[in-house]
């Protein structure tokens, strides 16, 4: 692992790290947030996934967190949203495919697949790494993410039961097999087979069983996605035919955007914050 960055906020440490990762077969970069409390005992951590895009860089300065964590007391862990460099396929002409826009899905086709892992990287190898290196206590974390992060955060809850405390999400895409963001990708990543599909899609996953834990959605009115790309209902019509401890909340004149993220990025920290230290 190599460090890139370390700069003091808020009596801790925001670190950028880049290691090799051999799930995604090539380099990664990821931010921490390291609050101060880490000086005198190990701290659960919160995993964020941006959206189309991003980079760990967005949170990270737009949505105000670390003051938070900080306060709080957990370990902020925020990854890129794809494999980057020369040797990894894009479509530069396009930002919904490819590079910055990962779908946190394990492709299955060719050109996609020798790089684009990035379910396992997130679940798998990123919190092995983040354990072995950082004063956290294995195995207690929850998730959140944005948009395509959202989606993410969704579904890696949802696919490994027991792995996390807690989920939430700001404007997730929701019910990606019917969106056209989802559509497109999950065509290029994972192919035809729309069982594939299924296997990613947080509404599909609540209707075929997925073991329930708490869920935090935020989602703006005035969001420009909201008609037709990320189908909250359908996810919520979901949850609560299953009883799902879920709650949506839609947030009036709130768009897409960081300044929605910030506004409430605190309420779902503390959420996260309260199970994951058991209180």
């Amino acid at each position: 692992m190599k460090q890139l960055e370390n700069i003091r906020e808020f009596g801790g440490w925001l670190q950028r790290w880049e290691h090799h990762s051999n799930c995604c077969n090539g380099n990664m970069v990821f931010s921490i947030y390291l609050p101060p409390q880490v000086e005198k005992r190990k701290l659960p951590v919160v995993y964020w996934l941006s959206g189309l895009t991003c980079t760990d860089d967005n949170v990270r300065v737009k949505a105000g967190a670390q003051r938070y964590a900080a306060e709080l007391g957990i370990v902020l862990v925020m990854p890129d949203t794809s494999p980057r460099g020369e040797q990894v396929p894009d479509e530069p002409e396009r930002y919904d495919l490819g590079q910055g826009a990962g779908f946190y899905v394990n492709a299955t086709q060719p050109p996609w697949k020798e790089h684009y892992q990035m379910y396992d990287y997130v679940t798998r190898e990123l919190p092995s790494l983040i354990e072995a290196h950082f004063p956290v206590i294995p195995g207690l974390k929850s998730i959140s993410g944005h948009s395509m992060g959202g989606h993410g955060a969704l579904v890696c809850a949802l696919r490994e039961p027991g792995a996390y405390r807690s989920v939430s999400a700001f404007a997730p895409i929701a019910h990606p097999s019917v969106s056209d963001w989802g559509k497109t990708c999950f065509g290029a990543y994972l192919g035809d087979d729309q069982d594939a599909w299924a296997t990613y899609d947080a509404t599909e996953l609540v209707k075929k069983g997925a073991q329930k834990l708490p869920i935090l959605i935020d989602q703006g009115t005035n969001d420009e996605f909201l008609p037709d790309q990320l189908y909250p209902q359908d996810f919520a019509q979901a949850c609560i035919s299953r009883q799902f401890p879920i709650s949506i909340r839609m947030q009036e004149g709130y768009d897409h955007s960081y300044h929605f993220i910030a506004t409430f990025i605190g309420e779902h920290l503390a959420m996260h914050a309260h199970l994951l230290h058991g209180e």
